[in-house]
């Protein structure tokens, strides 16, 4: 059997470190009024910021050179792929195992990618998976679309987000030293990898000016990948067709499939969050699987995890909307 076979869901669920990715039926909002909504305000004035320098930097690509557009598409994809192969499907999901050079460079394209630290992402992203929906979801999509999107990193967590995160069993992520490393330097990473980097490579490598390197490689290209990553909270929740489970709001949503490469996938993704691809079609629209493909054949990761095609017609005709579509 291939590494990319896996057994059935109620197989992985019999690993004793495998559910904390998997919703909790179990829990229970509290009744009585919701705790009122505390503004981070200083999370309130940096995005603000960002999101005007980001502006400004887009009135600046016409006056970018060739060079500097395609560094800093090459920077949104690194980044991105340092939250969609890392954060997300090696350690919030660990859907496939990734040797050390390879969290290495995921770590280091997560830094760029400036959206909490590895620990801290896989952590959320886990209560987000258990608790979805509810008052223990970090962005829960039930609040609105501009809380999903951006207005949960404005506003103090929900107590039982806390709660809840206290509770998880993180060991693999604790027992991991790449992950650690990130942790413990995070800001000057950031600082380096977020900032830095994409502004000196075009200003000393071919001659671009330092302003146009500032604002569109690095500010620009961190904001687009910021709301990249966000639509999935927010739009892939929201609308989109539910073909593999109609009783959960988790979408399938192409646009998000294409600006997040390859994450719109999203009602399968929680329907079945350990396969390592988020998508029962393999690399259609998917540049992530296709990444993590190439990782494999290069002996650089191994074990990915994939649900069988019986397995996922099966869930279809239990729980889905009737619009799914093979190919």
């Amino acid at each position: 059997m291939s590494d990319t076979d896996v057994t059935s869901r109620a197989a992985r669920l019999s690993e004793p470190d495998s559910v904390e990715d998997v919703f909790d039926n179990t829990y229970e909002e509290k009744a009585g009024p919701k705790p009122p909504m505390s503004i981070v305000w200083r999370n309130v004035i940096l995005m603000t910021l960002l999101h005007t320098g980001a502006v400004y930097g887009l009135l600046l690509v016409p006056s970018a050179q060739p060079l500097t557009l395609l560094w800093t598409l090459l920077c949104f994809v690194l980044s991105a792929l340092g939250i969609t192969a890392g954060a997300h499907r090696l350690w919030s999901h660990r859907s496939y195992k990734a040797s050390f050079p390879l969290r290495i460079f995921l770590v280091t394209c997560n830094s760029m990618a400036f959206q909490n630290d590895i620990y801290e992402w896989a952590r959320d992203h886990r209560v987000h998976h258990k608790f979805s929906e509810t008052d223990a979801d970090p962005h829960n999509a039930l609040r609105g679309f501009f809380f999903a999107h951006i207005g949960w990193l404005l506003v103090r967590k929900h107590p039982d987000v806390i709660e809840k995160g206290r509770k998880l069993e993180l060991g693999d992520l604790r027992a991991d030293e790449v992950v650690m490393f990130q942790r413990r330097y995070y800001k000057p990473l950031v600082l380096l990898m977020c900032f830095v980097v994409p502004m000196a490579v075009p200003y000393f490598l071919w001659g671009e000016s330092l302003w146009v390197a500032y604002f569109i490689p690095a500010i620009l290209r961190y904001m687009l990948a910021l709301n990249a990553t966000w639509l999935v909270n927010s739009a892939a929740h929201m609308w989109g067709n539910r073909p593999y489970d109609s009783t959960i709001n988790p979408r399938e949503n192409r646009f998000v499939t294409f600006s997040a490469i390859g994450e719109g996938f999203h009602n399968y993704h929680h329907t079945f969050p350990y396969d390592y691809a988020t998508s029962e079609y393999g690399w259609k629209i998917n540049l992530t699987t296709c990444f993590i493909d190439l990782m494999c054949f290069l002996g650089l990761a191994s074990q990915r995890k994939r649900v069988s095609k019986e397995v996922v017609m099966a869930r279809v005709q239990r729980t889905g909307d009737k619009s799914h579509r093979s190919g």
